[in-house]
């Protein structure tokens, strides 16, 4: 939902949400700029690397799906999207209208499993680039993909860690400054 919110979502969300839109954002921003991920970009010919960012998107969510089961193995990722679901489709009249359409199709063709399927990250780039002609090239980085699977798999298995950490390090100053004011 955070990447349909625009400017300050204090006080139009609930503070939790508002505390998950800022910690979104503070993961995208870690995400962008950090040096495995430059790294990353850069196992893309240069025709692709412009939209490499939007892959490896892609490519992190394939390798999580993947690899559930080792990064969380306290409950499946079926378990883990039943639950998000039913968190999340009750509130959606008050989301943002972009997110409710995506909603119509994140769950009846269950994105979240499917991304472990390297194909469904092609037909995904594929659709992606359809929709926006601007984004073409995102087709053709599939095959970047494939080409540097095993090195990209490296690197998200180096990184993730990382990600996680700062997620709970945003997640804990939120908290503690929420709490700290009661």
């Amino acid at each position: 939902m955070a990447d349909y919110v625009r400017g300050n979502p204090t006080g139009h969300y609930s503070p939790e949400i508002v505390a998950g839109i800022f910690m979104h954002r503070a993961v995208d921003r870690t995400t962008d700029s950090h040096p495995l991920v430059k790294q990353a970009r850069y196992l893309f010919r240069p025709d692709y690397r412009r939209v490499a960012p939007i892959t490896l998107d892609l490519i992190w969510d394939h390798f999580l799906s993947l690899h559930w089961s080792k990064i969380e193995p306290s409950y499946s990722l079926p378990e883990f999207v039943h639950f998000s679901r039913h968190i999340i489709e009750p509130n959606l009249s008050h989301t943002p209208e972009k997110f409710q359409e995506l909603n119509e199709y994140l769950w009846p063709q269950q994105w979240l499993t499917r991304y472990a399927e390297k194909a469904y990250i092609g037909k995904s780039l594929n659709g992606m680039a359809r929709r926006r002609p601007k984004l073409s090239a995102l087709s053709g980085s599939f095959d970047d993909f494939l080409l540097q699977y095993t090195e990209l798999e490296k690197i998200f298995f180096q990184f993730y860690p990382l990600m996680v950490d700062k997620a709970r390090e945003q997640f804990f100053v939120r908290d503690f400054t929420i709490h700290a004011a009661e």
